[in-house]
């Protein structure tokens, strides 16, 4: 291969230096929420995590007097998210898919959910065959699916775009179980313990 062919293969000095100058995803995200905070007169150290090829940012005070907690809400903290992300996507051109804490937030969901996934594991064993959860980000869908799991719940997402949810049942063995126990004794069947088994 030629000296110019090598050159050729080779970035620029002025790509690189780009490449380096370009700011990440995360510092993005921190100085537009540094910024956000400095105009609500609020304090909190904002840190930076990236797994799962997502970025999480997340904002804490150990401050006794902080007034962080107040964009802690779910609603809040989701219209948050959700303008972080604009700004990273204005910023990049691409659409992210960051994920933002605030003082905790994202326990406190976890925790909600949690209870969520434990009522409708009451609901599907006191008889009814599905329980649907109401849209969620596939953020919160993957806390569900795991959650669901760790209870031994059968979940799907259905929907698509910002309706895609989750439908949780009972496994098949656990709703052929349900339908013997429940249905005709002395070797009668009926049209739906059929099509439960059959499910």
């Amino acid at each position: 291969m030629s000296a110019e062919d090598e050159q050729e293969k080779l970035p620029s000095t002025a790509e690189t230096a780009d490449e380096q100058n370009t700011p990440d995803e995360g510092e993005i995200a921190a100085d537009y929420l540094e910024e956000l905070l400095d105009i609500t007169d609020l304090d909190g150290d904002i840190d930076i995590e990236e797994h799962d090829d997502r970025t999480y940012i997340s904002i804490a005070s150990d401050e006794e007097d902080s007034r962080l907690g107040t964009l802690s809400g779910y609603e809040t903290v989701q219209a948050l998210q959700d303008l972080t992300r604009l700004a990273v996507q204005a910023r990049l051109g691409e659409r992210s898919r960051l994920v933002l804490d605030v003082q905790g937030s994202r326990e406190k969901r976890r925790e909600e959910l949690q209870h969520r996934v434990e009522g409708a594991l009451h609901r599907l064993e006191e008889g009814e065959e599905f329980v649907d959860f109401e849209p969620m980000s596939s953020y919160e869908r993957k806390i569900v699916h795991d959650l669901a799991r760790e209870n031994d719940l059968d979940s799907t997402s259905e929907g698509e775009g910002r309706g895609r949810h989750i439908v949780l049942s009972l496994p098949e063995d656990d709703e052929d179980d349900r339908a013997s126990e429940t249905g005709p004794s002395d070797g009668e069947s009926t049209q739906n313990g059929n099509e439960a088994a059959a499910e």
